[in-house]
């Protein structure tokens, strides 16, 4: 009989990352993986991913912009193979060094899917039909999500796909409609029109990204029109379908319905929790009418010993995210008293061009919940290092609290934005303000001067606004 403190569905970056810390807190643990190491974001996700946007990156450099840096190209050709075949190298790199660390801190790692029988009992069923039985004393669900399915519509895998067939394809769309205006249709969005396909955005809200602040979508819809990327917001698809080598796209908007004829469409418009038949609901655990665990802030589900992380719960479906959850849930389970995490001030980034990084209320969340705000804003347009790389569209936004001088909120979009966001999430979780961070002396010429600028803004004093 296998026996383990704890036993962790999933092996994502919740659930490797939970399994990690479990071991180096004294458990013994187990982690139960159906396909592969580091789930979805390291094999056909937010790593991959990465890999093409800096392959797009290059290419739309030589495309666009060779008069500018000064060069040219009688016979241009793009192999967009080659960049997903380094895109699946960077992936196995990563899924490797998480293999190691599984046998470094001690994890068990079982190969199958798990179900669970009771709270102190998973079975674990591998392809070929044996099955393995692990005993608990405590289970941590760590199963993710699934892309949303449009009802009525079939993923074939060559002409309506999701982000797991359109990271793997190694060619491109003559032309494509991707349903759906958040991070994943961005940032696809961002690598084919860098190539030259032909793209247009469905997105059934007002905007694209409309979890953002106001000012920074506004310059992202004006950035991707600019590219020439075709946007159709406050629009919903009624149908797919596909006619020989041609998907037809049903949309409405208005009140009036429009066809979009295209070579391929990508659904990036939801989310669903991977939660049914692992035996949640024999088992009683509570889920909300979507099929997301209900947890509370220690991550525990109404079942004692029972634990839910990461894209299961809904909560923010970002892969650091599932990671905090994961070591919140060991610390408890090794008897520890762990800080609460505030999903709020988590940091949010979209790898898109332009890039998006924000944290904590956009400017319409803080005046609404009846904060007197100030605003501390400075474009990149302005910055040495920008304008020398090329790459200076997009501003530093800074919501801060008028009276107390709390930052409320960072908003941002430019260039590696992503890369800079992490100054400001430190200074307001340490209590810091807008004025200690505009006194902190930047290194010139860099990106990051544009934070001590709006810092500076905010405080009423900005040198170069």
């Amino acid at each position: 009989m296998n026996q383990y403190d704890v036993v962790i569905i999933g092996a994502g970056p919740g659930g490797y990352v939970s399994a990690i810390k479990a071991s180096q807190l004294g458990l013994i643990a187990a982690v139960i993986e159906k396909e592969f190491m580091g789930g979805v974001c390291l094999n056909i996700g937010c790593v991959p991913s990465k890999s093409l946007l800096k392959n797009a990156e290059v290419a739309h450099t030589l495309r666009e912009r060779g008069r500018e840096f000064g060069f040219s190209f009688d016979n241009l050709e793009l192999d967009y193979s080659v960049a997903v075949k380094r895109s699946r190298r960077v992936s196995k790199r990563l899924t490797r060094g998480v293999e190691f660390l599984m046998k470094k801190n001690n994890v068990d790692v079982f190969q199958g899917f798990g179900k669970i029988i009771s709270k102190e009992k998973v079975i674990v069923s591998s392809e070929d039909g044996a099955e393995t039985e692990l005993q608990a004393e405590n289970i941590i669900i760590a199963t993710g999500a699934s892309p949303f399915i449009i009802p009525g519509v079939e993923v074939d895998g060559e002409k309506v796909l999701t982000y797991r067939e359109a990271i793997l394809q190694e060619t491109l769309p003559e032309s494509v409609v991707i349903i759906g205006g958040g991070p994943i249709g961005l940032e696809f969005a961002t690598i084919w029109n860098s190539y030259g396909v032909p793209v247009t955005i469905v997105e059934m809200m007002d905007h694209l990204a409309s979890y953002e602040d106001m000012d920074i979508i506004t310059e992202l819809e004006k950035s991707f029109k600019k590219d020439g990327v075709k946007l159709m917001t406050s629009s919903k698809v009624t149908g797919v379908q596909r006619g020989g080598d041609i998907v037809r796209v049903s949309v409405e908007n208005g009140g009036e319905t429009k066809v979009i004829e295209t070579d391929q469409v990508l659904l990036a418009a939801s989310f669903v929790p991977n939660s049914k038949n692992i035996g949640l609901e024999e088992l009683g655990v509570e889920l909300d009418r979507r099929g997301f665990v209900q947890i509370n802030s220690q991550m525990q589900t109404n079942i004692d010993g029972v634990y839910a992380i990461g894209d299961v719960t809904g909560k923010l479906m970002l892969a650091h995210v599932g990671m905090a959850m994961g070591i919140v849930a060991a610390e408890k389970i090794a008897g520890q008293d762990p800080a609460e995490l505030n999903y709020v001030n988590m940091p949010k980034a979209t790898y898109s061009h332009p890039q998006l990084a924000s944290f904590g209320l956009t400017e319409q969340e803080a005046v609404k919940e009846g904060h007197e705000v100030e605003i501390g804003r400075f474009n990149f347009q302005a910055n040495g290092k920008a304008l020398g790389l090329g790459d200076y569209a997009g501003f530093v936004k800074v919501v801060k609290d008028a009276k107390s001088g709390k930052i409320l909120g960072t908003h941002m979009i430019g260039p590696e934005v992503t890369e800079l966001l992490p100054e400001f999430t430190l200074a307001q979780m340490n209590g810091l303000t807008t004025a200690e961070i505009a006194k902190n002396i930047h290194a010139h010429p860099t990106l990051s001067e544009v934070l001590q600028e709006a810092a500076e803004a905010a405080e009423g004093h900005g040198i170069h606004s």
